[in-house]
């Protein structure tokens, strides 16, 4: 086979697995929108009461039970792939959305950008870091909670005084 051949193959396989994943996004999309939704819930609660109406007329039957267990069962292996294709799809927006506002940050630490790369050892001592800058932060400002107006516009104020002292101090 041909190094042509070979590259025509490949990119027909990478094509045709882009093509799935692409359809299957898509699939995933609208059925997680037509899913969450109050229609679909409503749905649900009326095939459980005509199930559960049915039960005397089948006597209760094995049959009678095997089919909402069959059908739940289906529903929730299906279901399972389903929500994690979105879930994967939205924390991979969110990473990349906060990606781009630590790039444009002046002083941000950009290596953040790459966290879900760490070991949750390093993760550990990044939180810990942050914990005691926090901590500091809070005994700097004389213990204020953050919780209030007060301790807001304090903050704010704190704020745009650093910030003009150091634009005064660029000038």
């Amino acid at each position: 086979m041909s190094e042509v051949q070979k590259t025509s193959e490949a990119e027909q396989s990478g094509s045709t697995a882009h093509t799935m994943r692409e359809a299957f996004r898509k699939v995933a999309a609208a059925t997680s929108d037509i899913v969450g939704s109050a229609w679909s819930f409503i749905a649900s609660i009326v095939i459980i009461l005509v199930w559960a109406v049915t039960g005397p007329m089948f006597q209760y039957s094995d049959t009678w039970q095997l089919v909402i267990n069959t059908g739940t069962t289906i529903i929730t292996f299906l279901m399972v792939f389903l929500i994690q294709n979105t879930q994967n799809r939205d924390s991979k927006v969110i990473h990349l959305k906060l990606d781009e506002l630590l790039r444009a940050m002046k002083h941000a630490r950009t290596n953040f950008a790459q966290l879900g790369h760490l070991s949750d050892d390093d993760l550990q001592r990044y939180e810990q870091e942050f914990l005691e800058l926090c901590q500091r932060e809070k005994e700097e400002r004389g213990m204020r909670t953050g919780n209030s107006v007060a301790d807001h516009e304090a903050d704010m104020l704190e704020q745009a005084s650093h910030r003009n002292t150091i634009t005064a101090g660029e000038k």
